[in-house]
């Protein structure tokens, strides 16, 4: 029952993210919808971190690079209690704390991000700082794969690397789609895995919406131990919803009504699906 709860709670707050996105008019749909699964794996399961211990130096540090897909990290630190839920009705709204872009003025948010390339770079220096302060803390982060062509990344990457930075997990967010093209048009990433481990990081593949592999994978940390962990997320821009997966207009497109209703329409459909299953 454990792992159908994470799962019926992936499907709730993709209805969550929905609804807060459509009541703002505004919002990067897709990609929120892509990473949401290994949030809340993240957070439901794998960290050690809440309201409760966030003021503690052993708790451990999620920060995310990929910035603009805020909305979905948005509903998971609802989910968790770091804020009322109803905050987020305010969501891009005039004098709102809750913008497009993670702000340490929201509880639960580590770090302002939103320029690429900077969220790595933040979590290998705060890595490093457990390590010096011999704190059990670990560091994850979520990077999306138009990102990956930030020098910051890479140079980033050597650094952990060299310290041995086994506390470090990065994530990638690989869509395979950025603003304006498919990755490989844009700026081709692969053999991705090779290129990782040449700069010294455990490398895994694993389907970012599979629950189950998810939790095998981020409890099996660290890869390798003396080596920072880089989780290659084969993920859907736009999953879970039928019009919207793998469609590139959905890096930032806002639903209508018709096309949120249909969206709702799906998810529950799924829900009503899940509680068949454990019949």
């Amino acid at each position: 029952m454990y792992i159908e709860n994470l799962k019926r709670k992936s499907i709730e707050n993709r209805k969550k993210i929905l609804k807060y996105i459509y009541n703002a008019k505004a919002g990067h749909t897709g990609g929120s919808l892509s990473i949401l699964d290994i949030l809340n794996v993240l957070y439901n399961d794998v960290m050690n971190v809440s309201p409760e211990n966030f003021g503690s130096n052993d708790r451990d540090r999620f920060i995310q690079s990929k910035g603009h897909c805020v909305e979905a990290l948005y509903v998971v630190l609802a989910d968790k209690g770091f804020f009322p839920e109803e905050d987020l009705l305010t969501l891009c709204q005039y004098n709102s704390p809750y913008i497009g872009h993670p702000t340490k003025s929201i509880p639960g948010i580590e770090q302002n991000t939103g320029g690429l390339g900077h969220g790595l770079p933040i979590c290998a220096g705060a890595a490093l700082a457990a390590k010096k302060d011999n704190s059990k803390a670990k560091v994850f982060t979520i990077l999306g794969d138009g990102e990956m062509a930030e020098g910051s990344n890479w140079e980033a990457m050597m650094f952990a690397a060299h310290y041995k930075l086994d506390n470090l997990c990065a994530i990638l967010d690989y869509n395979k789609l950025q603003i304006t093209a498919p990755n490989e048009d844009v700026m081709g990433l692969e053999p991705i895995d090779q290129k990782l481990e040449a700069f010294g990081w455990a490398v895994k593949h694993v389907d970012g919406h599979n629950i189950e592999k998810l939790l095998e994978t981020f409890r099996g940390l660290p890869l390798e131990n003396g080596k920072p962990t880089f989780i290659i997320a084969h993920t859907v821009k736009g999953k879970g919803i039928s019009y919207m997966e793998n469609v590139l207009k959905w890096h930032h497109g806002v639903p209508s009504k018709e096309q949120y209703d249909l969206a709702i329409e799906e998810l529950d459909k799924q829900l009503e699906e899940l509680e068949n299953s454990l019949k």
